[in-house]
């Protein structure tokens, strides 16, 4: 089940609507595609989304493709280049798109397994670690997940630099990791001293299985 936080956008020539001209779409459109951003592992995105992709493809009558981009970056691009009809954005990578003049809209947003829109940015530490505020992490190494990412980058330099603090400055060293996966397991494996990430519930985050606490 998908019940994650990310919102759904699709070029704007495209249309889901049931009308007289529904077959001529069909015919322009004989196939599309799906791209989703790289929250997990490939294996994952695939078992995910697969079941999704096989019901548009049956309710919309047409072929659609599912596409895991290796960035926000990609998809962007993708879209602006026509390649990807469907999108599966982030609000930050959906604003990127649009403010660089791809002619993308919004239709649909998820909602959590508890019925709430939205989620949380929060940093993970390892629960053995001795770090209990930002203070401590100082001249520490911070990984975040992609310069397009809401949770993995946006939000946490807002709230970082609304404390007065420069990420550049007061980290030894700010990573990029590349998904919201790769960056706890960068933590787990102690490339990183924390991580960004999204958090919605104890049962409903990006957590693996390694030993975290959020705060």
């Amino acid at each position: 089940m998908i019940n994650r936080r990310l919102v759904l956008a699709g070029i704007a020539a495209f249309s889901f609507t049931a009308s007289a001209s529904a077959e001529d779409w069909r015919a322009k459109y004989p196939e599309i595609t799906f791209a989703v951003v790289p929250a997990e592992n490939a294996s994952g995105v695939t078992e995910r989304f697969t079941p999704f992709v096989n019901y548009l493809s049956k309710e919309l009558g047409i072929k659609v493709n599912l596409r895991i981009a290796n960035d926000y970056a990609a998809v962007i691009e993708g879209q602006r280049a026509g390649n990807i009809q469907l999108a599966y954005y982030g609000p930050a990578s959906f604003s990127r798109a649009r403010l660089t003049g791809v002619k993308t809209d919004a239709f649909a947003i998820d909602v959590n397994s508890d019925g709430a829109k939205g989620y949380y940015s929060v940093f993970y530490v390892l629960a053995k670690s001795p770090y209990q505020k930002l203070e401590d992490l100082k001249g520490k190494n911070l990984g975040l997940v992609d310069p397009n990412s809401t949770s993995g980058n946006n939000m946490p330099r807002f709230k970082i630099n609304q404390m007065g603090i420069d990420p550049e400055t007061f980290f030894s060293q700010v990573v990029f990791t590349g998904s919201h996966e790769n960056a706890v397991l960068a933590l787990a494996q102690g490339t990183v001293d924390v991580a960004a990430n999204w958090w919605n519930a104890d049962d409903d985050s990006n957590l693996t299985a390694c030993s975290t606490r959020t705060w």
